[in-house]
């Protein structure tokens, strides 16, 4: 039997952004250095950001991170899709800390019993901690949140199979009621179309872009049921706007958007990055 060690060990680490931490640091920092955010009103509650590896929708989620540079916060709920098969709907990370070049960001224990229980009271089923999971999307968003955020931070990891409007909006609904009166940041993980021409793509995200612009995280799945838009964190997405709602926030200001043909010149299957904030006016 394998022994679950106390820090996940990081599986994207040297692939998906740099291992060297100076080198993370820089790329991360001139990411944001590069960005220019235009006014904004009102506090900001949650991130959507992309989360490919960093020189792909790096430039893009700085974008959002930049919102939140300075920002102190107790708990960083960060959501995410699952990528891998799991039988379980919703999960969490066996370990009790995550690990990347720049440190190791502790999970908070007392906060993820405290959702699992509120879901398992509203679903009949809660959070499923699993160990030396090998999911990118949840990972890629925390040198980002290491380098914006002002001081230390524990964290509060949710990957989603289940990808239904129901189980998004009550784990949005528990959320809201479980992180009231705590100084919390919101961060949903997803990418945006996947590998059509630049041109389809553009359309496409534009309409799912105009979804979160509107603060609908009903109408994110209504477009995508209609074929007209698609987001590969569509449920974690919805989740952390139903949350938000629920905690007061009333806006969202959609920051950038840009594909990996921007990166690469290849425009002729690429993949959409969007960079938005949710605030509270």
């Amino acid at each position: 039997m394998k022994t679950i060690p106390d820090v996940r060990p990081s599986p994207i680490a040297g692939r998906w952004y740099s291992v060297n931490p100076h080198a993370l640091k820089e790329s991360i920092d001139g990411y944001l250095k590069a960005t220019t955010l235009p006014q904004i009103t009102g506090s900001v509650v949650g991130l959507v950001v992309p989360h490919a590896g960093h020189p792909y929708s790096g430039p893009v989620a700085a974008y959002a991170f930049k919102a939140v540079s300075g920002l102190k916060v107790d708990l960083a709920v960060v959501i995410s899709p699952m990528h891998e098969f799991h039988p379980d709907p919703l999960l969490t990370s066996a370990h009790q800390a995550y690990s990347t070049p720049l440190g190791n960001i502790s999970i908070d224990a007392e906060t993820v019993a405290a959702v699992d229980k509120a879901l398992q009271s509203e679903l009949g089923f809660g959070l499923t901690p699993i160990a030396f999971d090998g999911e990118h999307s949840l990972e890629i968003e925390l040198p980002f949140l290491q380098r914006v955020l002002n001081g230390s931070f524990q964290l509060l990891p949710i990957m989603m199979r289940d990808q239904s409007p129901h189980v998004a909006q009550i784990l949005g609904k528990v959320l809201a009621q479980t992180l009231a009166g705590h100084a919390f940041l919101l961060v949903a993980s997803t990418d945006v179309s996947h590998f059509y021409t630049q041109q389809q793509a553009n359309l496409l995200d534009a309409a799912m872009l105009e979804q979160i612009a509107a603060f609908s995280p009903e109408g994110l799945f209504e477009v995508e049921s209609q074929g007209k838009g698609f987001a590969c964190g569509l449920a974690p997405l919805a989740t952390v706007l139903w949350a938000a709602r629920g905690l007061g926030a009333n806006r969202v200001q959609v920051l950038h958007h840009a594909t990996s043909g921007d990166v690469t010149g290849d425009f002729s299957s690429v993949v959409g990055y969007g960079a938005a904030i949710i605030l509270k006016e």
